[in-house]
């Protein structure tokens, strides 16, 4: 399965009503400190964010991957809003 998909999968946990997921990584390509592992930018709606802080809402996201970093993810940019902020 390739990586994007695995991000995928794992965040269903949450429930999303939208999920954008891009492969940002050959913008990195040489990037000090990055041993081959990707670059992501994702944005995702989910009603599990709701009353929580931007803190709260990227540890929902982290604890979904946190196998994968910092093997297989080396940056992940998150915009995590609650549905009723759409």
């Amino acid at each position: 399965m390739h990586l994007t998909e695995l991000i995928k999968q794992r965040l269903q946990a949450l429930e999303p009503q939208a999920l954008s997921l891009q492969d940002d990584s050959a913008l990195h390509v040489g990037h000090a400190g990055n041993q081959g592992s990707g670059h992501f930018s994702l944005s995702i709606s989910s009603a599990h964010f709701s009353g929580k802080s931007q803190v709260m809402r990227h540890r929902l996201v982290y604890e979904q991957l946190a196998d994968l970093i910092p093997n297989k993810i080396h940056a992940l940019s998150i915009n995590a809003i609650a549905p009723q902020e759409l």
